[in-house]
Order: C-alpha cells, then structure tokens, then sequence
C-alpha cells in the first residue's frame, strides 16, 4: 500500500497552510485554525504578504488575474473570473491582485498590459496570458496549462 502525501492548501480566510489529502478535495475540507472552507468558489482578493504564502505555499496551481480598478477591460473580465473559479476549484486557486495597490510586486512579475494572467506552481511562473477573456476561455486556457 502506497502512503499518499497531503498537500498543501493555503486557507483564503487566516492564510494558514493546510495539510489536506488529495481525495479530501471534493467533499469540501475546512480550515483547522479558523474553520472556514478552505474553497468558496470565488477569487481570493491577495496583498503582497497573501501573494507569497499562497502562490509559495500551495500544492495546487495558483491563477493571479493581476488589474486595476481603473482599467475597463480588467472589470469586464472580472465576473468570467469568479465564474472560472467556480468551474476550477478546488484543483486551482483563483486570485486576483490588484496592481495599483502592489506596484512594486507587480514590477516584480513584468506586469506590462493588464489584465494579465499568471498561472504558478510550486512558487514559479508556469503560464501567461494577456487580455480580457471569457470565462469558458480561462477555464480552457488554464486546462491546457495544467495538464
């Protein structure tokens, strides 16, 4: 019998890291400290320290949807975004961090066009996409990035 590894899941309420099984996903797992679900089917708003210990921390992918509040096309995406949430979770985190507030962490990642996209795992950039797109599109993309 092989022992399977829990992974790692960051909560989106305290940002306590979470050991959880991969089987467990599914059924919906709370947070041991702070008890809330560690998946609401929406996307979690980061700061810079929320950015670290999520995109560092977690077993699963990450999706950061980097934008401004000033920029049209970013609140066009936004509801295909929690929409996109709804349809990946709980086998990816969708985040969002807006980079108005966290210039300096969007420098960090060459933010040049929003919205952008960043798809992280294990704490390294594995994919990138620029512009507004639909929510069967970031479901797709994200897919296909994944696999």
């Amino acid at each position: 019998m092989t022992e399977i590894s829990p992974l790692h899941i960051v909560c989106p309420h305290c940002h306590t890291t979470n050991r959880v099984r991969a089987e467990q996903l599914a059924s919906a797992p709370d947070c041991g400290q702070c008890h809330q679900p560690l998946f609401a089917g929406t996307p979690l708003a980061l700061d810079a320290n929320s950015f670290e210990r999520h995109v560092q921390r977690s077993h699963i992918p990450v999706l950061v949807d980097f934008w401004a509040p000033w920029c049209g096309p970013c609140l066009q995406m936004a509801p295909a975004f929690a929409q996109a949430s709804r349809e990946l979770e709980p086998r990816v985190r969708l985040a969002k961090l807006d980079t108005e507030a966290h210039q300096a962490l969007a420098a960090r990642h060459q933010i040049r066009s929003i919205p952008t996209m960043i798809l992280f795992r294990s704490g390294q950039e594995a994919a990138r996409i620029s512009g507004s797109l639909g929510a069967a599109d970031i479901v797709r993309w994200v897919r296909t990035a994944t696999a």
